[in-house]
């Protein structure tokens, strides 16, 4: 049996066995080390932290997205409310006002330093208008029976009567109320004929000295009498009022080409040639002469009017409160 198995181990190769071992076990694995499996832990972790907190910030601004446009129209409605408030205060302030007994202006002075004091009041005053420094404003339309018709507001100084203790002490410009357009154009006219007038008169010298002699020598000198032009009073019943504000998009004055958008009292005061401090009185007489309709005064009634009323912003406020509304449901 020795003998046997000797012939066999010389028979069988060199690494037979060996292999035939290797055959009989299990296939290896390859075992990472335990540092490398750290490492993507972490890394794995520290991903899905970043990619949550990322779903986080994107979830808090749509939420802002969301939220903004709610509070801005509930923002809006309730300064609709606060807007209506100041309007009913301002209106009924200037309707009490308005109630008071007239003040006459020849017992004081005339000056928008006491605009304040003055504004919406009702005063009584007294003089002469001087139509040659007339201001138009405009255009502004009026209807007329459903007509619309553009014109303009004329303000002209009125001048104090000398010897008279019932005209005012200083000049003042009265807001003589609504014109037609020809009243303007008529206006711009008159200063040009009347620098034809005064080239016209001019006499040679020759001529001039010749009418010289014929009345020093004509027997029957006719007596020149100037006479001075019949001044015609007018008393005002109006309204105290101050500058306008104009929009953004109102075209600004220009003096110079003599065109007035809006009200400015103090450049008017200046253009005409008065105190810059002068007061504007809005006339609101109702007693129109039906022979000469124009002006047409300011009706009182549009002094306690706006262009937005109390029951307008009411509805604005319902208005963006529906629509808060509707924007949650």
């Amino acid at each position: 049996m020795s003998i046997f198995s000797k012939t066999l181990t010389r028979l069988r190769p060199a690494g037979a066995f060996y292999s035939v071992s290797n055959q009989l076990l299990p296939p290896k694995r390859w075992v990472l080390p335990s540092s490398f499996s750290t490492s993507a832990a972490a890394s794995a972790s520290s991903c899905s932290s970043q990619s949550l907190h990322d779903k986080e910030k994107g979830s808090t601004w749509s939420r802002w997205f969301l939220f903004l446009p709610g509070a801005i129209t509930f923002g809006l409605g309730t300064w609709q409310i606060f807007r209506r408030q100041d309007k009913i205060k301002m209106l009924d302030y200037r309707q009490k006002r308005l109630q008071m007994e007239p003040l006459k202006l020849n017992d004081m002075p005339p000056s928008s330093e006491n605009l304040e004091s003055l504004e919406f009041r009702r005063v009584v005053c007294k003089g002469v208008f001087d139509d040659g420094r007339s201001i138009y404003i405009g255009p502004r339309s009026r209807s007329i029976s459903g007509v619309t018709e553009n014109g303009y507001y004329v303000i002209t100084p009125l001048m104090p009567i000398t010897d008279d203790a019932e005209s005012v002490q200083s000049p003042v410009l009265v807001n003589r109320g609504w014109v037609p357009r020809s009243w303007r154009d008529k206006s711009f006219e008159v200063p040009q004929d009347r620098e034809k007038s005064s080239s016209m008169d001019v006499v040679p010298v020759q001529q001039s000295e010749q009418s010289w002699w014929r009345m020093f020598w004509s027997k029957k000198p006719k007596a020149v009498e100037d006479q001075a032009p019949a001044i015609t009073s007018m008393e005002v019943i109006g309204v105290v009022r101050g500058s306008e504000k104009p929009s953004i998009f109102v075209p600004a004055n220009d003096p110079n080409s003599r065109q007035w958008f809006y009200v400015d009292v103090p450049a008017i005061s200046v253009t005409c040639g008065l105190p810059e401090d002068t007061l504007l009185i809005e006339d609101i007489n109702e007693n129109v002469n039906p022979s000469n309709p124009y002006p047409v005064p300011k009706d009182i009634n549009t002094l306690i009017r706006s262009s937005v009323m109390p029951q307008d912003h009411l509805n604005y406020t319902l208005t963006w409160y529906e629509s808060l509304y509707l924007y949650i449901i």
